[in-house]
């Protein structure tokens, strides 16, 4: 295998500070600039200008000084100057962040951040990365301030931050219900937009960049924002020492795609003012080329942005210990320099084979809003995606068709169901398996699962844009009555529907997210589309209703479930008469347990199935299940089908009951298994 070389090669390592000998040494990289300056700052006063000194550039286009004058919590800033013309930004005048700076320091105004220098030392007492194999990993996605904001367990100091993700009661939730992998929404340090500003809002989510390199000071305790960035810094890993010791890992929500400097006009706080015509795609006029709908695209066909997004990679994953990265519109980091996406990128590639990033799980938002920029099953192998087939088949059968069937018939049959259940051949390939999608009901982005079963149409008004932004499709179902109703058997089937898409979701083939407060059925009010609301509409609510419990407990027994039963979670696909270790073998039979044949797969009429996984596993005891799935309105009765070497079926779960039942009932081949409308339940096959 040849050996590894990042973007750029050597002449652009060590980019940012580097602390040695009582100096330090500044690289910054420009290829257009004609002058760079360090600007020192008082500690304590951001407008006063303390020191000044010029650095020189070499033939690689970096530009370098030696200097006593950073030393650990030294503020700083460089003035960039440059010829002007199409694609150059340059401003002498305008102070801008060090694109590698470690930390940051904010003054009083939108754009009046400082560079800080940081030595960056913490002792991880020897725990190490959980290293959780792809097969068992649950994933929990959650925003770091809305999961624990409301906690009544934990201090009030703690309350959103990231010491209270770490907090016991935190941890106890998540082991409690079985996930392995807490994903948090952006905390890169980011900024609000201006627009959102005006308006009296914030960026709630956080995709909006300042700095690839430095957590967000504002998750941090107020004890440590008074002490300053070093101190932000050690309570961030503090918080993954400590998940890490639960065996928990912790995977980020990165954006790379773009920055907060938005498009021509916007802020001038780095890269703008540095090399605009390097790192943004731009048209020969200097017009910016946006494919992520943020105003402005990170080049990533040059060495410099492809560069920057390794480098901070590498430091997160080895400096903060992060275990793996979603990667926000990742169609975008994979475009060429003719703007065209291919999974060859040599920067997706480098993401997969840099040795310093063995180990971690890179999962692609397989899109961006680009021409071309849909991707669902096209990163090459190495890379795992948001499965958003998965997502609307689901929806789908669960939702959309049975609202359709009330007023007509069911518009299609179950064979696609049937393929994402078992793990979405058809767009993933044989060599990247069923692993390669992250199965996902839900996200930040959309309807939480209650909205989903409880609203037809999105309630947006909250966020100012007059309902026009979030998305219009959303495959969701009412059950009869839009928003809170006092109807029972409104309410029954909405809380059923809910667990047949969680059973969905967690005895799928793949690898599964759930969305935080899912699993006790949280509500945003319809509002699909809740980036701009810091509130308690987005805040995790721990004061739980009966039915609440139920739906949690329901979650963790799903979650035991899977681990318990290694034919649920194959890593790869089985092929017929050919032993595949890691495989699950699958049967498929009808209502009446015959085999099913093609008129089964796609009669809209023939909405029940029976699916037998047996698995091949290498280190586990061999296991098989069968799962029955029944996607109409009106009970029926199920024949269980006669299996080669079955003599018994044991209940293990079943979406009909209120909380899940131990009773562990037992059947056997040929008996009829009476089943209620829309609804699944799962056996071990004896």
């Amino acid at each position: 295998m040849p050996e590894f070389t990042a973007p750029g090669g050597a002449a652009l390592d060590h980019l940012g500070v580097r602390l040695h000998d009582g100096v330090a040494t500044l690289r910054v990289w420009s290829q257009n600039a004609s002058s760079i300056e360090l600007v020192v700052f008082d500690e304590t006063d951001l407008d006063w200008v303390t020191d000044e000194a010029t650095l020189e550039r070499d033939p690689d286009g970096v530009w370098e000084i030696t200097t006593p004058l950073l030393q650990p919590g030294t503020r700083y800033a460089l003035r960039v100057g440059g010829p002007h013309g199409p694609g150059n930004m340059f401003n002498p005048e305008t102070l801008l962040l060090d694109p590698y700076g470690r930390g940051l320091a904010e003054g009083t105004g939108y754009e009046d951040w400082r560079s800080v220098v940081i030595e960056d030392g913490f002792d991880w007492g020897g725990i190490a990365k959980p290293r959780v194999p792809l097969d068992r990993t649950v994933i929990y996605e959650a925003h770091l301030k809305g999961v624990s904001k409301r906690h009544p367990d934990m201090p009030p100091a703690l309350h959103g931050t990231y010491a209270g993700l770490a907090h016991p009661a935190m941890i106890e939730h998540f082991r409690s219900l079985g996930v392995t992998s807490i994903e948090l929404l952006p905390v890169h340090a980011f900024v609000s937009e201006p627009r959102l500003l005006e308006r009296g809002l914030t960026n709630y989510w956080g995709y909006n960049t300042l700095n690839f390199f430095t957590p967000h000071a504002a998750y941090a305790t107020d004890e440590a924002r008074k002490q300053g960035p070093e101190a932000v810094l050690a309570e961030f890993k503090g918080m993954v020492k400590l998940l890490h010791e639960a065996g928990l890992e912790v995977i980020l929500d990165v954006v790379y795609n773009h920055t907060s400097e938005e498009g021509i006009g916007g802020p001038r706080s780095s890269l703008r003012g540095i090399d605009n015509a390097t790192y943004y795609r731009q048209q020969p006029d200097g017009a910016y080329i946006d494919t992520t709908g943020c105003g402005n695209t990170l080049n990533t066909a040059t060495d410099a942005g492809a560069r920057l997004v390794l480098d901070s990679l590498r430091y997160w994953a080895n400096e903060m210990q992060i275990d793996g990265f979603r990667f926000d519109l990742a169609a975008a980091l994979g475009r060429d320099a003719a703007h065209e996406y291919s999974r060859e990128h040599p920067l997706l590639l480098a993401i997969r084979d840099d040795p310093a990033l063995a180990g971690a799980k890179l999962i692609a938002e397989p899109w961006d809003v680009g021409l071309g920029g849909w991707q669902t099953g096209n990163f090459a192998p190495g890379w795992h995606e948001w499965n958003d087939r998965y997502r609307d088949r689901v929806r789908n059968f669960w939702l959309s068709d049975i609202d359709y069937a009330r007023r007509a018939s069911a518009p299609v049959g179950i064979g696609g169901f049937a393929t994402r259940l078992a793990g979405s051949s058809n767009t993933f390939s044989k060599e990247r398996g069923p692993l390669a999608g992250v199965n996902f009901i839900t996200a930040h982005d959309g309807f939480t699962l209650h909205d989903l079963v409880s609203y037809d149409i999105k309630h947006n008004e909250a966020n100012g844009e007059e309902n026009r932004d979030g998305a219009d499709t959303n495959r969701a179902f009412n059950h009869g009555v839009e928003g809170p109703t006092d109807d029972p058997a409104i309410g029954a089937a909405r809380r059923k529907a809910m667990r047949n898409l969680l059973g969905t979701l967690l005895l799928s083939a793949g690898i599964p997210m759930i969305t935080a407060g899912d699993e006790t059925g949280r509500t945003q009010r319809g509002n699909n589309n809740a980036y701009a609301q810091d509130s308690p509409m987005t805040w995790l609510s721990w004061e739980l209703e009966p039915w609440q419990e139920d739906l949690r407990a329901h979650v963790a027994a799903l979650t035991r479930l899977r681990r318990e039963n290694p034919a649920l979670r194959p890593s790869r696909y089985a092929r017929r008469d050919v032993h595949t270790p890691n495989a699950s073998v699958m049967d498929w039979y009808n209502q009446r347990g015959e085999t099913m044949d093609e008129t089964h797969w796609t009669d809209p009429g023939s909405r029940t199935l029976q699916y037998v996984a047996e698995s091949t596993p290498v280190d586990e005891p061999v296991n098989r299940i069968l799962l029955i799935v029944h996607g109409t309105e009106s009970p029926t009765d199920v024949r269980l089908p006669e299996i080669d070497g079955a003599t018994t079926f044991v209940s293990l779960w079943s979406s009909a009951d209120e909380r899940p039942s131990d009773a562990m009932e037992k059947f056997a081949p040929g008996d009829l298994v009476p089943t209620p409308g829309t609804s699944m339940r799962l056996f071990r096959v004896e």
